[in-house]
């Protein structure tokens, strides 16, 4: 369950930083579209190659539910960013590990001491990885709103892929159902801000989008690949310990970051990755 969990951190992480990079020249939303058409294509080929059509039932309604979710928690998320200041909003969005825990928690699951304080540590690592901002300008209200609508929103998504599938087949299915009510929520928003005056592309138009295809691809494929460890990793279980690894994955993004961007990592950043990797081996030893 460990190395799932761990492996759902890591494939987060460079999705989220390939994404990041991608965003830089294509907007958020186009990023978004592209790179889970192109994860639902695989997923396609994967459901039919398995014949996992075979395993639909009422568990789909869960995937549904992700999948509409997902896209909707991540606008939120890009506008709190917009909004600023991207030193509180960050950090305060790991609290989506909370929706997950919590819910494992009422479903009668109880870590021992030693991950429960590892749960702590972790979770603290994560926010303080994230280099929250102490001084500055004050968070505007709809920021926070929309901050904390976005934690839920990606608690809520961990918490229903670990409900969607109750088998290997199943869960090909699952996901597959999920990146298509992604690509139609996504696509949905992303033709309202195009006819309102927003761009669906690069300043190089759809040459950038072509180009970037295979980065495109890698972002909604690891994003799938995450989705499916974690989804193990909580069936195995126990949720509480699955989601709060499964959360590092901020740490990666900034450790990314760092060896690829050569980006300084702050104090405080530096100091949440260790504390991460603290709370990850109480939790391992529990």
């Amino acid at each position: 369950m460990i190395a799932y969990a761990l492996a759902t951190s890591l494939l987060w992480g460079l999705a989220d930083f390939g994404g990041g990079l991608l965003t830089r020249r294509i907007p958020a939303l186009t990023v978004v579209v592209v790179s889970q058409t192109i994860a639902a294509a695989v997923l396609g080929v994967v459901v039919a190659a398995t014949g996992a059509w075979s395993q639909a039932g009422d568990r789909l309604w869960f995937a549904v539910a992700a999948g509409v979710i997902g896209p909707a928690a991540m606008l939120c998320f890009y506008r709190a960013l917009a909004m600023g200041p991207m030193g509180v909003v960050s950090p305060l969005a790991s609290l989506a590990v909370v929706v997950p825990v919590g819910a494992g928690l009422a479903l009668g699951e109880r870590p021992g001491p030693w991950q429960y304080a590892g749960m702590a540590v972790a979770v603290a690592g994560v926010v303080l990885a994230g280099g929250p901002q102490v001084k500055g300008a004050p968070v505007q209200r709809q920021a926070l709103l929309l901050t904390l609508a976005a934690a839920v929103g990606f608690g809520a998504v961990l918490a229903l892929i670990g409900e969607a599938s109750t088998s290997v087949t199943g869960l090909f299915l699952a996901l597959f159902v999920q990146r298509v009510c992604n690509v139609v929520v996504g696509g949905a928003a992303l033709y309202a801000s195009v006819r309102r005056g927003g761009a669906a592309t690069g300043p190089e138009g759809t040459r950038t989008v072509l180009a970037s295809l295979p980065a495109l691809a890698f972002v909604g494929l690891a994003d799938v690949a995450a989705n499916g460890t974690y989804a193990m990793a909580a069936r195995i279980g126990p949720v509480t310990v699955a989601a709060v690894l499964a959360s590092l994955y901020p740490v990666i993004t900034a450790l990314a970051a760092r060896g690829v961007l050569r980006e300084r990592l702050r104090a405080v950043q530096a100091a949440g990755a260790g504390l991460a990797m603290a709370g990850t081996l109480l939790l391992a030893s529990g």
